[in-house]
């Protein structure tokens, strides 16, 4: 069995995964809009070119998503993506990536768990949690 989170954007799919690629230093291994898909012929014009599915690699592990459907976008809640690190050095620049243009909840620093840990909200709505070393 995996888990993997699925993330819905309102309209702003393709900047998001372009963005996590970036930050995170994955690939994007799919990306399909409703216009290179079967729904095509049934989706409005003017969201033919969102995001149908989307799938980002990182190391051995996916983030998926894709855009809601015109009018059934509802903001995230009551989760976080947390991503868990050895190096500290690569926690500081990936908690600064995902902070550009977003919002930080808690700044990236010494816990008792961890060496760094900081929690952000990105420029797209996504809450994150960084961890980061061992506390020691």
């Amino acid at each position: 069995m995996e888990i993997d989170p699925y993330l819905t954007f309102e309209g702003n799919c393709e900047a998001a995964f372009k963005f996590y690629e970036r930050c995170l230093g994955g690939e994007i291994i799919m990306m399909m809009t409703h216009a290179g898909s079967p729904m095509a012929a049934r989706t409005p014009h003017d969201w033919l070119d969102k995001v149908m599915h989307a799938r980002l690699k990182v190391g051995d592990k996916l983030l998926m998503g894709s855009d809601s459907p015109p009018g059934q976008y509802t903001p995230p809640s009551g989760f976080n993506i947390i991503i868990t690190l050895n190096n500290i050095a690569e926690a500081e620049r990936i908690f600064a990536a995902l902070a550009e243009g977003g919002g930080i909840r808690m700044p990236l620093q010494q816990t008792f768990w961890a060496a760094r840990f900081g929690m952000l909200t990105d420029r797209f709505g996504i809450p994150w949690m960084i961890n980061g070393g061992d506390g020691t």
